[in-house]
């Protein structure tokens, strides 16, 4: 991983964001014409690790493993597949986190950010990397937010684009449910209103609550139910004080993050993601996907607890480079775009399809 500095970065609302960096993966190699680049996009708590162990800079393996390398479905003996840690997270991007010009952690002076902002982020790295054009972008959930941002805002500069278990705009459950989750970071005592660096707490517990509610978002009701029913966890008494095997699972899912993420980070994210929608200022949705014909696989997953199915059904169809939503019957839920790994490498290999012709035509 290397850190880069792209400078100053003008933000959607107004705001400037001095000395910003962005941590950066790659693996492959480019070609002379920088023509074969395959833009990754992580998800909110995911990072530029895309495949690899974890290690002293990156707390967790990679989030695709099997995805990316030679010989797999986005075979870096062909592509060079890039990938950046995303504003205003905690793993190696400027986020609150990071030190401000005046020495101090940003903390509650971060300023909001948006999809577009991230986008931005990336549009000024490759600039300064000279990369004119992306072969293909790829991203889920809120990395498919920024793969769709980047067909509509810089539609000449990708040549195919992948769309999982991404709509064009975040929805009322959606903020609901985020708000919600952000609220019980910010009750947490050691929040201190988002100035809790260099105090020698954090809201841990906040953290922890929150990202139980958002984890049972992000699977199927039907997968929860088939792998613990109503069953106690093993060893425990449900009438003495004791857990159902579900709440042991998201107990340790919960646990796992508030040890390798960020509070003020998953804050700063959940409300980019509210503010999701690619008709803002662009004269609503329909006008904004019309206006891309970047060529675009669209995939959703049926059993989706956040993102409409008919949301990205209409989406795909309003796009001129998409030929219809590719969904997969799966009770896996929003996480499906991660865990169905047939499905998505063969609408990886339509993308690349499609990023090969474009690079034969130019």
């Amino acid at each position: 991983m290397v850190h880069l500095a792209i400078g100053t970065l003008a933000l959607e609302s107004g705001d400037q964001l001095p000395d910003v960096t962005v941590a950066v993966q790659c693996w492959g190699e480019p070609s002379p014409e920088l023509d074969n680049i395959v833009l990754i996009e992580h998800a909110l708590t995911g990072d530029s690790h895309v495949v690899g162990p974890a290690d002293d800079v990156h707390p967790t393996p990679g989030w695709w493993e099997g995805m990316v390398g030679p010989g797999a479905p986005i075979d870096t003996d062909e592509w060079c597949v890039l990938v950046t840690n995303v504003l205003g997270s905690c793993r190696g991007t400027t986020g609150p986190a990071s030190t401000a010009p005046d020495g101090q952690a940003w903390g509650s002076r971060f300023p909001a950010i948006s999809v577009r902002d991230q986008v931005e982020t990336e549009r000024v790295l490759a600039d300064k990397l000279g990369i004119d054009r992306f072969a293909a972008v790829v991203g889920g959930s809120l990395g498919g937010m920024r793969a769709l941002e980047w067909i509509i805002g810089h539609p000449d500069r990708i040549a195919s684009a992948l769309l999982l278990a991404v709509s064009p705009r975040a929805t009322a459950d959606q903020i609901g449910g985020h708000t919600a989750q952000i609220d019980v970071i910010a009750a947490d005592v050691n929040w201190h209103g988002g100035d809790y660096y260099g105090t020698g707490t954090s809201p841990d517990n906040g953290l922890n609550i929150a990202r139980r509610f958002a984890h049972l978002t992000y699977r199927g009701a039907a997968a929860l139910d088939d792998q613990f029913e109503n069953a106690a966890q093993k060893g425990e008494d449900i009438w003495n004080g004791g857990r159902y095997a579900v709440h042991s699972y998201l107990d340790y899912c919960a646990n796992k993050l508030v040890a390798t993420f960020d509070a003020g980070s998953f804050v700063a994210l959940t409300h980019c993601a509210n503010k999701h929608d690619v008709g803002r200022g662009r004269g609503g949705i329909a006008a904004a996907l019309s206006s891309t014909a970047v060529p675009t696989i669209v995939g959703a997953i049926d059993s989706d607890r956040i993102m409409p199915l008919h949301q990205i059904v209409e989406m795909a169809e309003l796009l001129p480079g998409c030929d219809g939503t590719r969904i997969v019957n799966s009770p896996a839920g929003h996480d499906g775009f991660l865990t169905e790994f047939e499905w998505v490498t063969g609408l990886m290999d339509e993308t690349l399809t499609l990023a090969r012709a474009a690079r034969a035509n130019r």
